[in-house]
Formats: C-alpha cells, sequence, structure tokens
C-alpha cells in the first residue's frame, strides 16, 4: 500500500538532502506570528512543540519569538544539522522523536506547530499522541508552503516537470488532505515567494524527497529539462516561485 510506505519511508528520506534542504527551502513569513498572537493561539509564554521539525526553519521563527521550543525529527542527519543552526538558542531543545512518538511529557505543551511535515504523519497515532502531550487549552498549527501551480506560464510548467520527474509526488501531495480528518479547523494564507538564480533553483528541487538524485539514470535528462525550464522563464538570470503559505489551526477534539 503507498500510504503505509510513504510513512515507513518518511523518516530517513530527507537524509541525503539536509544540505540543499537547510540553503534553498522557502522560509515562513513572518506575519504567522502576529496572525498567531491576534487569534490568541501564542504569546511570549507559550511551550512550543515543533513535530517534525526538519532543519529548524519554522523553529527559527518561534524561537527568535522569545518562546520555548523542542524540536521533534525522526531524522537523524536533519536533527543534528539543526541543533548546528540553533546551538546558540538556550530556548530551543532537540528531540529525536515522532508524531506518533515524541517523547514529550503528558500535558506539557500549550501549542504544536508542523511545517511541511503533517503530511508525514500517521492520522490516528500522531492525533493519540498530539493529545496526551497537549495541555487540554493547547491548540495545533500546520502549515505549508504550497506552490502556485495554476495559469500557462512558469507555475503550469513547473508543475509538470514535478509530474514527469517526481516518484512519488502525487501520493505524498494527496496527504495533505488528511488534515480534515485530523481536527476542525479554521484557515489562513499568505502570500510568499523565492527568487533563485539556476544553482538555487537546482538546489530548491533537489531538496525535494521525490525528486531522482545523481544516482538515477534519469538525472542527467532531468537536469537538462530543469535547466531548459529556466532559461524559458528566467529574468536577468532569476526566476520567482510562487507560494501560498496555508495555515490550519485549531483545538483537537
Amino acid at each position: 500500500m503507498v500510504e503505509k510506505k510513504l510513512l515507513e519511508d518518511s523518516k530517513k528520506r530527507f537524509s541525503s538532502r539536509v544540505e540543499n534542504y537547510i540553503k534553498y527551502r522557502p522560509n515562513y513569513p513572518l506575519e504567522i506570528i502576529d496572525f498567531l498572537e491576534k487569534k490568541e493561539i501564542l504569546a511570549k509564554n507559550t511551550v512550543i512543540a515543533d513535530i517534525g521539525s526538519g532543519t529548524g526553519i519554522l523553529t527559527k521563527i518561534f524561537l527568535d519569538h522569545g518562546n520555548q521550543v523542542y524540536g521533534v525529527e525522526p531524522n537523524k542527519e536533519m536533527r543534528e544539522a539543526t541543533e548546528k543552526i540553533l546551538q546558540e538558542y538556550p530556548n530551543f531543545s532537540s528531540l529525536e522523536g515522532s508524531a506518533e512518538s515524541t517523547g514529550l511529557e503528558e500535558n506539557s505543551i500549550d501549542l504544536i506547530i508542523a511545517g511541511q511535515a503533517f503530511h508525514w504523519f500517521d492520522i490516528e497515532e500522531s492525533k493519540r499522541e498530539f493529545k496526551r502531550i497537549l495541555k487540554p487549552s493547547g491548540n495545533v498549527v500546520l502549515i505549508w508552503n504550497n506552490r502556485a501551480k495554476g495559469g500557462i506560464g512558469f507555475n503550469s510548467n513547473y508543475e509538470s516537470f514535478m509530474l514527469k520527474y517526481g516518484t512519488d509526488y502525487k501520493e505524498v501531495m494527496k496527504k495533505e488532505g488528511n488534515v480534515k480528518r485530523f481536527f476542525w479547523y479554521k484557515k489562513e494564507s499568505f502570500y510568499n515567494f523565492q527568487e533563485l538564480d539556476f544553482n538555487s533553483f537546482k538546489g530548491r528541487v533537489l531538496s525535494a524527497s521525490y525528486i531522482p538524485l545523481s544516482d538515477s539514470p534519469v538525472f542527467p535528462n532531468m537536469i537538462v529539462e530543469l535547466e531548459e525550464l529556466f532559461n524559458k522563464h528566467q529574468r536577468n538570470g532569476i526566476i520567482r516561485i510562487e507560494y501560498n503559505t496555508e495555515i490550519y489551526y485549531g483545538q483537537l477534539s
């Protein structure tokens, strides 16, 4: 079953992509902080668990806000990279764990966040674990940088490239629909973008777990097509990737 295989692979499939992930994945809009404060979900003393914290992209935003953050990450290479990147933050703690088994104490967390990670979680097991570690009034916030895919220009051409070369791209994307199975949420969106030269664009593409790496027989042709895509749409040596940063927020029932 594809979904089961994805869950089994999710804890190790980024191991060879850490460097590209650190350098080329998009950040999250800082408006997220103001938004969560206005919704009374976030305050300075909010204790946060970032589940599937990866290389700490989302974690850092909340650390800079002054929060105590526990980064829970099952992938050894990503976790070690985060520990190095965030070593100057005394309010950061790194844990080897997963959404299904965080290692956190019962009723210890005010807010659970997950950036670009929820689609790797087992729905029922992670919901049970989240309920265990959250305080009674605790909230869950799920965040994705969702790439724009419509139109007739770069966005649609890039999507066609991903559909052609992404080994299990469709299956990974489908899992975002599991949010509806997880909790009753409200939703907000923010505009986000990256501007990249070709080397950065290549690194951004190779950071995706479903894109073949250099040991794949399709890799040479894939890079040729990627460069053709870039050259077709670049302006002054730069392309812009646009995102909808989507936030799903609420409490577990």
